[in-house]
């Protein structure tokens, strides 16, 4: 069930001309300004090879920039640019209100069972982390 929900959710941004896996790095990289591309690729557990591929993709829409790294000149970091910013932002406002309206369509018993559910979910994720 959770998977088809998070399908659903990638399904919502097709239009933005981004993928599911790019507004979930996109977020990634927001969260953490300046993570580099091998931490990147570590903490979503692929090759850095394949990650550089990504971020390439990315930077080719101009979502996502490469800065060098101030403490190492050899290395680069990663950061949204504005457009990445702004990708990010209809991104979760569309994911949003798709999810509101479904929730809205729940009698609320069901709202209330999911309700109860948030937390424990959560544990779950970040145990994970």
């Amino acid at each position: 069930m959770l998977l088809k929900l998070a399908r659903e959710l990638r399904r919502e941004v097709a239009d933005l001309g981004v993928s599911g896996g790019q507004a979930t790095l996109l977020s990634t990289i927001k969260a953490q300004p300046g993570v580099s591309a091998a931490t990147l690729a570590a903490q979503e557990r692929m090759s850095p090879a394949g990650m550089s591929g990504h971020i390439d993709r990315l930077q080719a829409l101009g979502l996502v920039r490469r800065d060098p790294d101030p403490a190492d000149r050899r290395r680069h970091v990663l950061r949204l640019t504005d457009e990445g910013e702004a990708v990010l932002r209809k991104v979760r406002t569309r994911r949003t209100a798709w999810l509101a309206a479904r929730l809205q369509e729940l009698p609320p018993d069901d709202l209330a069972r999911v309700d109860a559910a948030i937390e424990p979910l959560a544990r779950l994720l970040e145990a994970g982390d």
